[in-house]
C-alpha cells in the first residue's frame, strides 16, 4: 500500500515536494529554510520570519496584507521555528481554499504560490533595511515569547535540562533565541541576516492537496527565484567520552517540582537501530501503557505526569515528570528502576505488539493532516534520506526485542534535573 505519492524536484537552490491528494479541500503550501544553529544568528532568525509576515512589497501595510488575505477566500498565513537536531528550522505555513470547489474560477493556487514567495522574497523595505517600526513591535513579542517559556515550568524545566545536558553545544540553543540579543538587533543587522539565509539555507517547498503537477511546477519557476547552493549534510556527532551522569537542582516557588532526566541514546534518526529506539521509548514512556506512565504515575502515584520522548536529531531521550518535591529521591529510584528494567528486557511479546500498533496509529494520524505529513516528510528531507511511510512502518514491524535490547544497550544516563519550590512554596 502507498500511503503517499511524493514527486520531488529541484529549481535552482529550492527543492520542490508535491503530493497530490483529494483528502484535503485546502492546498497547503509550506516552505521551510534550514540552516545550522548558532549563537550569534539564532536570535535574528527568531525574528526575522514574524518581520516578513507584516507587509511585503506589494502589500507593505499589514492591514493591506490581511485584506488580501481575505480576497483570497480567507487564506491563512503563519510561521514557526524549530530545531532539528543541531539545525535550525524556519517554518512558513499558508493555506489557500482549492479553487475546485469554488463557483467562480480565481486561480488561487497561483495566487497562493505568488503570495508566498512574495512574503519570502520580497518584504516590505525601509531603504536598505526592514520596517523599523515593523521590527521594533517583533521585537517586544519576540522578548514575550521566550519570557512565556520562563513562565511555564514544564517548558522551563525541559529547557534547562537540554541547558545542562547540552552545554557548549548549539543544541543548547533555544530556537527562539536568547533575550538579552534581542535589544542589539535594528532594522540593517536583521536584513543583512535574513539575506544571509535566503543565499545559504537548505530551503525546500511542500505543496500538499488536490493539485496539478504542471501548474505548481510552471508557479514554482515563476515566483520561486533562488541561487544554487551546495547540499548540507548533517554530521552524526562523534561520540565523545562517556558521561559522567551529573545532577543540577534549581529552587523556584513551584507548587510542584519538575523532574527531567536526560539520556543520550547514541542513536539518530538515520541509524538501522533507530526503530528499535522508538519501540524502546514507546514500552519506556512513550505512551499510557508504558513503564513510566503505569509504574510511575498509576501504582505508585508519584507523579502528576510521567512520560518520555526522543530528539530523533541529536540522539537523546528525555523524560518528563511532575512530582511532590518530597518525593524526588523516591521518583528518580523508581524512573531508574524501569529504565533497568528495559535494558533487561523485562517486557513482553505482547508489550511489543501493542507498542507497534500505537506508533503506527500515531504516525497515520500524523500524516492525516497536510502540516502532520509535511512535517513527516522533512524529516528525511532535512537529512537527505528517502524513507517512505510503508517502509518506515515495516521497519518498525520488523523491531525484535532483541533489537529493543541492544538499543537499550547504547543509552547513557547523562544529566537529572529538579526544579523543586522553595521554602514556603506549598
Amino acid at each position: 500500500m502507498t500511503y503517499v505519492n511524493e514527486v520531488t524536484s529541484k529549481h535552482a537552490g529550492l527543492t520542490a515536494h508535491i503530493v497530490k491528494t483529494e483528502k484535503f479541500k485546502t492546498v497547503s503550501l509550506v516552505f521551510k529554510m534550514l540552516a545550522p544553529l548558532s549563537k550569534e544568528l539564532v536570535t535574528k532568525r527568531a525574528l526575522f520570519p514574524h518581520v516578513l509576515l507584516r507587509g511585503t512589497q506589494r502589500h507593505p501595510k499589514t492591514a493591506d496584507l490581511r485584506a488580501y488575505l481575505d480576497e483570497l477566500y480567507g487564506t491563512s498565513v503563519s510561521c514557526d521555528l524549530s530545531k532539528k537536531g543541531e539545525q535550525h528550522v524556519i517554518t512558513f505555513r499558508l493555506e489557500i481554499p482549492n479553487e475546485k470547489y469554488l463557483k467562480d474560477q480565481t486561480p488561487l493556487l497561483e495566487k497562493g504560490l505568488q503570495l508566498l514567495a512574495e512574503l519570502v522574497f520580497s518584504p516590505a523595505l525601509e531603504g536598505d533595511a526592514f520596517q523599523s517600526q515593523y521590527v521594533n513591535q517583533e521585537k517586544r513579542t519576540l522578548k514575550q515569547r521566550i519570557q512565556a517559556v520562563y513562565d511555564d515550568k514544564m517548558r522551563y524545566s525541559n529547557l534547562r535540562l537540554v541547558q545542562e545536558m547540552c552545554k557548549n553545544e548549539p543544541y543548547a540553543l533555544h530556537v527562539n533565541g536568547e533575550i538579552d540579543a534581542v535589544d542589539a538587533i535594528t532594522a540593517e543587522s536583521l536584513y543583512e541576516a535574513y539575506k544571509t539565509a535566503l543565499k545559504q539555507d537548505q530551503l525546500d517547498l511542500y505543496v500538499i492537496g488536490d493539485v496539478d503537477h504542471k501548474q505548481v511546477q510552471k508557479g514554482i519557476e515563476t515566483y520561486f527565484k533562488t541561487e544554487d547552493r551546495p547540499l548540507r549534510t548533517i554530521e552524526k556527532a562523534a561520540a565523545g567520552q562517556k558521561p559522567e551522569p551529573k545532577e543540577v537542582i534549581d529552587e523556584e516557588d513551584v507548587k510542584q517540582g519538575k523532574l527531567n532526566i536526560g539520556f543520550r541514546t547514541n542513536i539518530i534518526y538515520t541509524d538501522p537501530d533507530y526503530p528499535a529506539l522508538q519501540v524502546f521509548n514507546g514500552l519506556f514512556g512513550g505512551f499510557s501503557h508504558s513503564k513510566l506512565f503505569i509504574n510511575v504515575r498509576e501504582k505508585a502515584s508519584l507523579a502528576y505526569y510521567a512520560a518520555s520522548r526522543v530528539e530523533s536529531f541529536k540522539g537523546l531521550l528525555m523524560v518528563m515528570s511532575g512530582i511532590e518535591v518530597k518525593n524526588y529521591k523516591q521518583a528518580v529510584t523508581i524512573i531508574e528502576e524501569q529504565f533497568q528494567a528495559m535494558k533487561n528486557g523485562e517486557f513482553s511479546e505482547e508489550d511489543i505488539e501493542q507498542t507497534k500498533a500505537v506508533i503506527k496509529n500515531q504516525v497515520l494520524e500524523t500524516i492525516d493532516t497536510a502540516y502532520g505529513l509535511s512535517e513527516f516528510l522533512y524529516q528525511q528531507a532535512a537529512v537527505q534520506v528517502q524513507i517512505p511511510v510503508e517502509d518506515f512502518l515495516s521497519n518498525i514491524e520488523r523491531v525484535t526485542k532483541e533489537d529493543i535490547i541492544n538499543a537499550g544497550k547504547k543509552i547513557e544516563l547523562d544529566t537529572t534535573y529538579f526544579l523543586t519550590g522553595t521554602e514556603g512554596a506549598s
